[in-house]
């Protein structure tokens, strides 16, 4: 199901390992304040799979991203590409976060530009926000391709792409598979800084383009990320 990537053994032949693509939306690390609790919980994930694959995460902003934008409107008169860099620099503070806290499971630097390789010997490669127009879904995206990976999983914080908020409708229909047309009638194609769609417009458009399929699962079940690692059943709706 995900591409397996070559990686450089202790003595020195070359090791399969399968390569996997997280958006691991910043409402998963930021829900309102940091959640270390989970930040504990998925390094311990990450730890236990390194075996068997390697990583590319990619961090969004979370309630930090919308904080900055909103105080930023509100002592200035900004343009929607301003209020993006603001939710930009969120990002690469909570992949640092992140990447801190992956100690030397993690490549040093932080991913800025996903069109850009990075070669990386570590198991891991964490990636922040690039530029205004761009999500971190759309460079998960895009580094999916760039490394070859066939699929993206976005790590969002309710369990499947539902027809309405199922936070404030209880009964919303959910939805395990759907193509890219069926999930543009669900969240229009116009994306907003700051939004909180499941995987943006620009990001989806950019996945059925380029042919990388999408998994939407709620990132705070790592049981189910599991599942989903293993090839297993799992909560969630696959898009392509």
């Amino acid at each position: 199901m995900i591409f397996s990537s070559p990686d450089y053994g202790e003595v020195g032949y070359i090791m399969k390992k399968r390569l996997v693509v997280l958006s691991l939306g910043g409402s998963i690390v930021v829900p309102d304040t940091i959640d270390t609790a989970f930040l504990k919980r998925f390094v311990f994930f990450i730890k236990r799979n390194v075996r068997q694959s390697r990583f590319i995460i990619v961090v969004g902003g979370g309630k930090t991203c919308r904080q900055y934008q909103k105080a930023l409107s509100k002592v200035a008169a900004v343009s929607p590409e301003k209020l993006d860099w603001m939710g930009i620099y969120t990002t690469r503070v909570n992949a640092r976060l992140v990447q801190l806290a992956l100690g030397k499971l993690a490549h040093p630097d932080i991913v800025k530009d996903p069109t850009k390789v990075m070669k990386f010997t570590a198991p891991v490669l964490v990636a922040s926000g690039y530029k205004p127009g761009w999500s971190t879904d759309y460079d998960a995206v895009l580094l999916a391709k760039l490394h070859r990976a066939e699929e993206v999983v976005n790590l969002f914080d309710v369990d499947y792409v539902y027809a309405r908020d199922p936070k404030k409708f209880k009964t919303a229909k959910f939805f395990k598979q759907l193509s890219w047309k069926k999930y543009f009638g669900i969240i229009g194609t116009v994306r907003k800084p700051g939004s909180h769609a499941p995987f943006d417009p620009v990001a989806a458009r950019a996945a059925q383009k380029l042919g990388v399929k999408v998994i939407i699962a709620n990132g705070r079940n790592l049981t189910n990320l599991q599942s989903i690692l293993d090839g297993g059943i799992f909560k969630g709706t696959f898009i392509s």
